[in-house]
């Protein structure tokens, strides 16, 4: 019998649908164990106003338990209340210092009424999870907990000790007290490492297709300031020319027009020769020019015209909340503004500060540090971990480059670099840049991309600490 060419392209189709649908459906038994640990985490509500980390961090324990990793090889550190942090020893032969596996386990604020589906229950339809922490970090620390349990169960013996840490706070960065930040200042010994494994990086798809991996090997510094202006105030009938709202306004104006100098890292040259490749035309020379480390300044503007290209050359300070006021009818009293800083890890935190002062400060506006920025140097493109996770990359997407890069966020892994012990922010789970939704509504993850990543740490975490 004959078919058209549309026939054979719509059962064609549909083929390919099944087999997607059976990928999805069909799972590996130890799919089926990470898939009962990453539901039972992502359903336990982590966020800071009604969560509770320490049933989180107790699940995961009550889990590894089960696989057989010994109760005196775990501690749970709860330094405020529901607050906890999982430490746990995968002890190995003793060759070399500990390999560092870090996830947090606390997420972002979620309103059910916002959102399409209960944020706290696991979705799965159309070959997604949907879920608040589905990917930000829920499906790393599931990961790294089942990678455990299956390298128990396998009798592997590491040469060195491997170290698991599933945190809290680490959405509460202004002022850490928490998490990360309080396990390297009060149980250092415990959590000491060569290197570390975290979140910060993950592989971009351009319509459903792998086209890179990252791997983050520094990130900026986070700072905030306070801008304020105030007036004695009066009856809004009679104005007058102190009004501190003006006042305020200027300075932000002057924030606005103003970019920080351009200084380019080699991380920073590196990530735009590599990402050079993906680019066309101008947009590729001009990425070639920023590697090359003395591009044009019109090849700067141009690249700065996209916000990621633009905070990745340069340290970045926005206002993001700004009040003033009292009432409608009454001239305001004071007029504030929050200025957050995203400062480059080879800036000088000290040269920003000066710069917003001479860019804002004047006799009616001054300018408060709410928290100082915290160094965090970048960690050294090693050797040996680059030939891992590009070899790896290689056998599970071939012909996938592996690009270092900066994150313009930040993540737990400052308080460990500042700690000296370098980290690498790889997840191995692929993402289109146009469906990031971490922090976002219907926050989700493609299900054959998590089990992919999941495959991709298990592997990257055996061969690390052979």
């Amino acid at each position: 019998m004959a078919f058209s060419k549309r026939a054979l392209a719509v059962a064609a189709c549909a083929l390919l649908a099944t087999g997607a649908q059976a990928q999805v459906g069909a799972k590996t038994p130890e799919q089926k164990r990470f898939y009962t640990i990453y539901k039972e985490l992502v359903e336990i509500n982590t966020t800071n106003s009604v969560g509770n980390n320490t049933e989180a961090a107790q699940a995961m324990q009550k889990r590894l338990a089960e696989d057989g990793i010994a109760a005196a090889d775990m501690q749970i550190f709860e330094p405020f209340p529901k607050k906890g942090n999982l430490v746990v020893k995968y002890k190995g032969s003793g060759q070399g210092k500990p390999l560092l596996l870090m996830a947090h386990i606390d997420v972002v604020e979620a309103k059910r009424e916002d959102w399409k589906s209960d944020p706290f229950k696991l979705k799965e339809d159309d070959g997604y999870f949907t879920a608040r922490g589905s990917s930000d970090d829920k499906a790393m620390a599931a990961a790294f907990v089942s990678i455990l349990g299956q390298l128990k169960r396998e009798g592997f013996t590491p040469s060195r000790d491997i170290v698991l840490t599933l945190t809290a706070d680490e959405e509460q960065g202004d002022v850490p007290s928490n998490g990360a930040f309080w396990l390297v200042n009060n149980q250092r010994p415990l959590i000491d490492a060569e290197y570390g494994i975290n979140e910060g990086a993950g592989g971009q798809l351009e319509n459903g297709k792998p086209v890179l991996n990252r791997i983050q090997v520094a990130e900026k510094m986070y700072a905030t300031y306070q801008l304020e202006a105030t007036d004695k105030g009066g009856h809004s009938s009679v104005p007058t020319a102190t009004n501190p709202v003006y006042a305020l306004s200027a300075s932000l104006t002057a924030l606005g027009n103003y970019h920080f100098p351009v200084k380019l890292s080699e991380v920073t040259k590196t990530y735009f020769a590599r990402s050079a490749g993906f680019a066309q035309g101008q947009q590729a020379d001009d990425m070639k020019a920023v590697a090359g480390g003395s591009p044009s300044a019109e090849a700067v503007q141009r690249l700065s015209a996209s916000p990621l290209y633009n905070a990745t050359m340069r340290t970045t300070c926005v206002a993001t909340e700004v009040n003033g006021g009292h009432a409608a009818n009454a001239l305001p009293q004071a007029a504030r503004a929050t200025i957050n800083c995203r400062i480059l890890p080879h800036d000088d935190p000290a040269e920003v500060e000066a710069q917003l002062r001479k860019l804002a400060e004047n006799d009616r506006v001054k300018l408060k540090v709410i928290n100082q920025p915290l160094r965090s140097p970048a960690s050294p493109m090693r050797p040996d971990v680059m030939k891992t996770v590009e070899g790896l990359t290689e056998k599970m997407w071939p012909g996938v480059p592996v690009v270092p890069v900066m994150s313009t966020g930040a993540t737990d892994s400052r308080f460990m670099r500042n700690a000296g012990i370098p980290m690498y922010g790889v997840s191995g789970i692929f993402t289109e840049p146009s469906d990031a939704r971490a922090h976002g509504l219907d926050e989700r993850v493609a299900i054959p991309r998590l089990y992919d990543g999941r495959e991709f740490l298990y592997q990257l975490v055996k061969e690390l600490s052979k």
